[in-house]
């Protein structure tokens, strides 16, 4: 990288306007401190990632402090219950009455990242998309890390006291960590999601996670006019393998009858596979450099948390900053990485149990079925299993 054309200060840099970034951004600008965002694509690209549509309380709260909850709550969908599908019969966990009136709100992550970018744009704050080749320097040690990235064919570099590292599992900044410093723990599922976005009404009004002997299948839902499905496929399947027909039909081979019948099909507008993986970084803060959502870890969708665990991580993050700036102490941002960690493994471990007890491991030779029967049916005859699965999926307090 050449030498930098221009040097500025700011006291906060994030690398990553997704919306994990957005939201520190936003939240910090609303305490005072200034921020600016590093985008290695463009605006129109980030909005096209299609991603999780279930927010926990503590991510509409977020939200809501940031000052980008107005459309959210205009067009979110709130829900109180989701329907487990089990071999032809649903069961209604009750998310509302098993958690003492705990819900979740159906609010696509494409619409959250909108609405951040056009709080944070009407704010006049700056975001600069399309920033090429960022890289950290040292943030290992001292006061002053500095980061460097290319921008219409000029090198740019930014002095900073803090890094948000913000920009997903393939970023600069988990990468940039050193080796001997970091460790990380992962399981790969041996299959993968595929999902189908249609302009459809909603087959159900309430999310329907299905179990079925053909594999796992989701009915879940963007707004009244939007739906997204999902299905259990082989890693070594190809979206071209797979036409809107065929989709359909399958879905309907994994649901009951009489959701099979209200099942409204409609050309996709987004079909893509995705691989299902657990992954966690330890520690998530390298001096003065912060590692905050996929970029620190990844969860199964089946527990509808990594969006979530975004939030909560931005939460504290944002709070051990403001500390930090407010009041002098670094208390909070000492403390950053244990309290994300201890809420980030207790929602891998939902997001594990969530994907074990739903999909179909035909690799076991049966066993893990069987762990399935034996567990939902405790969770449909007892309230306090029930309630363990209501209370993690509403979302365990920060």
């Amino acid at each position: 990288m050449s030498t930098p054309a221009t040097t500025t200060h700011v006291p906060v840099v994030i690398v990553g306007a997704g919306p994990s970034g957005l939201l520190l951004g936003q939240l910090l600008h609303k305490s005072g401190i200034e921020n600016i965002i590093l985008e290695q694509r463009s605006p129109d690209y980030v909005l096209s990632r299609i991603r999780a549509g279930v927010l926990e309380q503590v991510a509409v709260e977020m939200l809501e402090k940031a000052g980008a909850a107005e459309r959210m709550h205009a067009e979110g969908l709130p829900h109180e219950g989701i329907e487990l599908l089990y071999f032809g019969k649903r069961h209604r966990i009750d998310l509302k009455a098993l958690t003492g009136g705990k819900q979740v709100m159906v609010y696509g992550q494409t619409e959250v990242t909108r609405d951040l970018m056009d709080v944070r744009a009407a704010a006049g704050l700056t975001t600069v998309y399309e920033a090429l080749n960022v890289q950290p320097f040292d943030f290992l040690e001292g006061e002053k890390p500095r980061v460097r990235y290319e921008k219409d064919g000029q090198t740019h570099e930014i002095t900073c006291d803090f890094i948000a590292g913000c920009d997903g599992f393939h970023g600069v900044c988990r990468a940039s960590a050193p080796a001997d410093k970091i460790k990380t723990f992962e399981k790969v599922y041996p299959f993968g999601w595929l999902g189908l976005l249609s302009d459809t009404p909603p087959v159900s009004e309430e999310l329907i996670y299905a179990s079925s002997e053909r594999g796992f299948a989701l009915c879940s839902q963007r707004s009244l006019s939007r739906s997204r499905y999902y299905l259990q496929v082989p890693l070594t399947d190809k979206v071209e393998d797979w036409s809107d027909e065929a989709f359909w039909e399958e879905l309907k081979r994994r649901v009951d009858p009489e959701t099979a019948a209200k099942l409204v099909t409609g050309p996709s507008i987004e079909k893509s596979i995705a691989p299902l993986r657990s992954f966690v970084t330890e520690p998530m803060r390298f001096g003065r450099m912060f590692l905050a959502g996929d970029a620190a870890h990844i969860v199964p969708p089946t527990g509808a948390k990594g969006l979530n665990l975004a939030a909560s991580d931005v939460g504290y993050l944002w709070q051990g900053l403001v500390d930090f700036y407010q009041n002098k102490s670094e208390a909070g941002i000492d403390s950053y990485s244990e309290k994300a960690l201890r809420r980030i493994w207790k929602a891998e471990h939902f997001s594990w149990w969530m994907t074990m007890l739903m999909h179909d491991f035909a690799e076991d030779g049966g066993f893990n079925a069987k762990m399935q029967e034996a567990e939902l049916h405790y969770i449909f005859t007892s309230e306090n299993g029930a309630r363990v699965l209501a209370e993690n999926y509403v979302g365990l307090p920060m």
